[in-house]
Parts: structure tokens; C-alpha cells; sequence
């Protein structure tokens, strides 16, 4: 019995034990396991992409003021989630829970544009009258600003002339920020989605599912949704708590620096650090400007600008990298070109969102096996 009890149970193991297997099935085991990067092998397929590609954007340009709304309360709704399920675990209604992280999002804003409207006032009262001494002794850029808006028009490529940017510092402003008119135009429209998203996001996932014809899909949808709400809430929550404390260090310098309003400044700092590389490069012109406004034509009026560069430095080469790095690496090419491109379509508020989209596209590409091609793509 013992004899054969141990050939048996050798039996067993040898029928257990993975036998080699040859190389045509070991690469098609590799192909079939989900971790390869599918390309399309036909031309027709990469055409027809790309049609329903330039199909999707043309409509989302011609549709953009009913588009950029939801897509805000979209990124919002990724914001604002998890305070809703926080609530939920104290016994709060999912609709009384949305309704109280609406509202404290608006007093935010509300608490901010009262306790910014002084200093804003103080500083467009006092522009006009500093502008034209400073337009006196900055009139030797005149002419070569000129020259650069000369051949600029031999290449094509028109802005304001050098008279309107010397004249018209406020329309200069308005110009850059005229793409947020949607958004100010929408705001009843943002509010009302991003409560309904708040309330029936688990219900809409769920009647995705349900559609889904088989268990694999079901499992791969609620993977791919979980993901991108986690990666793209951590994401945000991170880099707004970043935002506000480059906000408040920019604050305290402008303070040290005897600028008036810093507190305007400082929150200038934090809406502009949203925008990746466009923002910050803004900013310290920015801050050039209103030093040269606060000092007048100095050495010292380069301090603002400098101090608010090594802030964003700080910020940017070792903060962000040292907090973000292992969640979200994407290619800074892609960040740029899609801070341009979406720019381009939606305005301010198009740059502001381009980097959250792109996470989310590259979150979902990495997970649909057509797509990680293009995910392994805009890898950082």
C-alpha cells in the first residue's frame, strides 16, 4: 500500500509539473496574456481612425459651450467624491452630502473673490496712472517690437500691435482671459451636472455594467472607472494642497517685498500653478510687471519675479516630482502640446483641464488592450 500510495502520488506531481512548451506557444501565450501593445496592421484602420478622431474634436470645438461644462463638473465630480462618500460613512444622504460639497466649493470662491475685491480695485485704480511714466522709460523697446511685429507679419502670424500692448495694458488681460467667458456664462449648467454626477455616478456605472455582454468587460469597466476616480481624485486633492502652499509662500514674498495686496498675488500664484509650464512662465512675467509697477525701473523691482521663479522651482523640480512621480508620469511633450492644443479649443479653462484629461486618457489606454500602445506612449 505505501509502494503504491508513493507511485501515485508521483503520478500526480509529474502531471502537475508545467512541461516546456515550444516556442510557437510561448509567443502566443505572450501575445494572449494582456501585456503586449497592439498596433493596426491595416491602412484602412489607421485612416479611420483618424477621421473619428478629427470627427470627435470638431465637435467638440463647435460644441464647446455645452461640452466645457460638463467636462468641468466631470473633473469637479473626481474632486469632490470622495467628501461625498465621507459624509456617507457619517449617515448623510448622498443628496444632502453632494448639495453641502457644492456649497462649500461656491463659499470658497464667494470667501475669495470678497476678500480679493479691495486689492483688485486698488490695483486697476492705481495702472492707469503708473503706466505711462513706465511706458517713458521702457520707449526704447518700442522699436525693436516693431521690427519683431514686421517680420511677424511676413511670416503670417498676427497679434496687437506694439501701440495697443503700450496702450491698453488691461485689454491685454481681458484678451488672455477671454476664453473663461463659457465657463462664468455656464456656471448653472456646471453646478446642476456636478450635483447629478455626485448623486448617480454609481448608478450610471452600474447601468454600464449591466450592458456589458460578458463578465470580463463587467470586471475590466469597474477596474478602469475605480482607477481613474482614485489616481485622478489623489491626483487633484495633491496638487491643490501643492498650489496653496506655493500660493502662500508667494504671498509671504510679495509681503517681504512690499508689494501691496499680496494676498491677491498669492492667489494669482495658485490659479496659475494649475496650468503646468505655461502657468509659471506667465507668472513671472507677471510678477516682472507688478514689480516694476510697485519699484518703478529698478534692480529691485526684479525681486518678485525672481523669488516667485525659485518658488516654482522649488515647487516644480522636486516637491511635485517627489509626491506625484509614482502615480502619474506622462511625457512632458505630451503635457505641452496638449496645454496648447486645448488652449487653443476652450481658452483658459481648456489649459486648465488639459492636464487631468490627459491622465484620465492615459489611465484608461493603459487599461484596453487596443489603446496601450498609445498609453505607453505619453509615459513619462
Amino acid at each position: 500500500m505505501t509502494a503504491a500510495n508513493g507511485s501515485e502520488s508521483k503520478q500526480m506531481v509529474q502531471q502537475t509539473e508545467p512541461r516546456p512548451q515550444p516556442v510557437d506557444a510561448a509567443a502566443a501565450a505572450l501575445r494572449d496574456d494582456g501585456h503586449d501593445m497592439p498596433l493596426p496592421r491595416h491602412a484602412r484602420t489607421v485612416f479611420l481612425g483618424i477621421l473619428c478622431l478629427i470627427a470627435v474634436l470638431a465637435c467638440l470645438y463647435l460644441a464647446r459651450d455645452i461640452v466645457l461644462p460638463v467636462v468641468l463638473a466631470i473633473v469637479l465630480q473626481l474632486l469632490l467624491q470622495p467628501l461625498v462618500r465621507w459624509l456617507q460613512r457619517w449617515r448623510v444622504p448622498k443628496a444632502l452630502g453632494a448639495l453641502l460639497a457644492i456649497f462649500l466649493l461656491l463659499a470658497v470662491f464667494v470667501g475669495l473673490g470678497m476678500l480679493l475685491s479691495t486689492p483688485a480695485a486698488n490695483w486697476a485704480a492705481k495702472l492707469p496712472g503708473d503706466w505711462p511714466g513706465l511706458q517713458q522709460k521702457f520707449a526704447f523697446l518700442k522699436a525693436p517690437v516693431e521690427r519683431v511685429q514686421q517680420t511677424l507679419d511676413q511670416m503670417g502670424i498676427q497679434i496687437a500691435s506694439p501701440g495697443e500692448l503700450f496702450s491698453h495694458p488691461v485689454g491685454m488681460v481681458t484678451a488672455v482671459f477671454s476664453g473663461t467667458g463659457s465657463v462664468a456664462a455656464h456656471l448653472l449648467e456646471t453646478l446642476l451636472v456636478l450635483f447629478y454626477l455626485l448623486v448617480f455616478s454609481e448608478t450610471i456605472l452600474r447601468r454600464l455594467v449591466e450592458v456589458l455582454p460578458t463578465l470580463s468587460d463587467k470586471r475590466e469597466a469597474v477596474e478602469i472607472s475605480l482607477h481613474v476616480e482614485r489616481d485622478i481624485s489623489v491626483y487633484l486633492l495633491t496638487v491643490t494642497v501643492i498650489n496653496s502652499v506655493v500660493g502662500c509662500a508667494t504671498a509671504c514674498v510679495m509681503w517681504l517685498c512690499g508689494v501691496s495686496g499680496p494676498i491677491l498675488w498669492g492667489v494669482v500664484a495658485f490659479c496659475l500653478n494649475f496650468v503646468p509650464i505655461l502657468g509659471p512662465l506667465c507668472g513671472v512675467l507677471l510678477f516682472l510687471a507688478v514689480g516694476l509697477v510697485s519699484e518703478g525701473a529698478t534692480w529691485s523691482a526684479l525681486l518678485p519675479a525672481a523669488l516667485y521663479l525659485g518658488i516654482h522651482i522649488l515647487e516644480g523640480e522636486i516637491i511635485t516630482p517627489m509626491l506625484l512621480a509614482r502615480r502619474f508620469t506622462i511625457n512632458p511633450v505630451a503635457v505641452i502640446l496638449a496645454l496648447i492644443f486645448w488652449y487653443w479649443m476652450w481658452g483658459v479653462a481648456g489649459a486648465i483641464l488639459a492636464v487631468p484629461m490627459l491622465a484620465i486618457i492615459k489611465i484608461i489606454s493603459d487599461r484596453l488592450r487596443p489603446l496601450r500602445a498609445f498609453g505607453h506612449m505619453l509615459e513619462g
